[in-house]
């Protein structure tokens, strides 16, 4: 991997911990906050399409191709975020963001050697499956212990953590091969997605209109952060996808979990410092071996 695309992956690490501290603050708001959020992200990059490209490289194949690919994307975008958000109401930050950013890497590695044909070197191999334990074992510190003659049920956050992680995955594969396919913008592409966010959300805004107003009149610096930071650590994401194999940004994106991870114990007092923070130097060691 080159270093502007580690550069650009590692940005988008930074960007998207930073709008999932932000988003898990106001998680139990749900639609009336995604919706805002998603026109927040429209009409803050919209105006910058032509700076960035435009739609793409190409005539009516990019037209056709950005409808297809980002009609697509935002449906997928739409249902990462409402189980997103429904493991923030229920379950613990640290560990549904932990878990989903295991699972996704890994899954997400796994497609895009079988069906987008990547391959990676074994250093770098090995360097992937060192991130997705330190990001799985972050995930479970913290769990309390079971108790003697008790039935637990299943841990909420781990549930939504990896349901959340099989949408990325789905999500990350899609985006790479419509951007490479159609040779689409991703700045256009982003926009795109969002418009599409913009009308799935509409039907479930439209049942709590009541909310919506007091929603931004209360949230509108979240709201406004949100429609900055979730687009931008996903263009650069989709920048990466066009420099580099995703089976390496996929896994190297997740360097966000340890800031969150950090979040979580300092800000949140979700305890057990030495332990997330010992995940976390895993994590980073696994990606400095996708370098090699």
């Amino acid at each position: 991997m080159s270093a502007f695309a580690l550069f650009l992956v590692l940005s988008a690490a930074v960007c998207h911990a930073a709008w999932n501290v932000v988003a898990h603050g106001v998680s139990r708001i749900g639609v009336p906050f995604l919706w805002w959020g998603a026109l927040a992200s429209t009409v803050i990059w919209a105006p910058l399409i032509p700076l960035t490209g435009g739609f793409g490289r190409g005539g009516f194949d990019v037209v056709a191709g950005f409808a297809v690919g980002a009609g697509v994307s935002g449906v997928l975008h739409v249902a990462y975020m409402l189980v997103l958000q429904q493991g923030y109401a229920r379950g613990r930050l640290s560990t549904v963001y932990a878990t989903a950013r295991g699972t996704g890497p890994a899954l997400s590695s796994f497609l895009a050697v079988v069906l987008l044909g990547e391959s990676i070197g074994v250093v770098a191999g090995i360097g992937v499956v060192v991130i997705v334990v330190g990001v799985i074992f972050t995930g479970l510190i913290g769990r309390a212990a079971p108790v003697p003659g008790v039935r637990r049920g299943p841990d909420p956050s781990i549930i939504f953590g990896v349901l959340t992680g099989v949408a990325i995955a789905v999500y990350t594969i899609w985006d790479a091969h419509a951007l490479r396919t159609w040779g689409l913008s991703p700045v256009a592409f982003m926009v795109g997605c969002t418009l599409v966010e913009l009308v799935l959300y509409a039907p479930r805004a439209i049942r709590r209109r009541g909310e919506m107003l007091a929603v931004v009149g209360a949230h509108w610096p979240r709201i406004l952060a949100f429609g900055v930071l979730s687009p931008l650590s996903y263009i650069l994401v989709l920048t990466a996808v066009t420099l580099a194999p995703v089976a390496l940004v996929a896994p190297i994106r997740e360097v966000s979990v340890v800031l969150v991870s950090l979040f979580g114990v300092l800000v949140l007092r979700e305890g057990s410092a030495v332990r997330r923070v010992g995940a976390s130097i895993v994590v980073v060691g696994g990606v400095l071996m996708l370098a090699f």
